[in-house]
């Protein structure tokens, strides 16, 4: 069987950077780490670090944006 991660999938970490919390929910400073699936997957896991941790799946980039933005107020960064 040839080994399936020498095949090199690029899957992209990020972190998710919060400047401020409106909600007073989350806090500020780097508030989850996530990966992103290879093409054309695209899929992306989300692992929150809040006091209250937990794991979301999202379609795609674009879906993490839309939802956790806070209309510019979250910032992704790229690993």
């Amino acid at each position: 069987m040839p080994d399936p991660f020498s095949q090199n999938p690029r899957f992209r970490k990020f972190a998710l950077y919060r400047s401020e919390d409106e909600t007073g929910v989350s806090g500020t400073g780097v508030v989850a780490y996530g990966v992103q699936f290879p093409p054309p997957n695209g899929k992306c896991v989300v692992a929150w670090t809040t006091d209250v941790g937990s794991l979301n799946i999202y379609d795609n980039i674009r879906e993490v944006q839309e939802i956790h933005g806070h209309e510019g107020g979250t910032e992704i960064l790229w690993e």
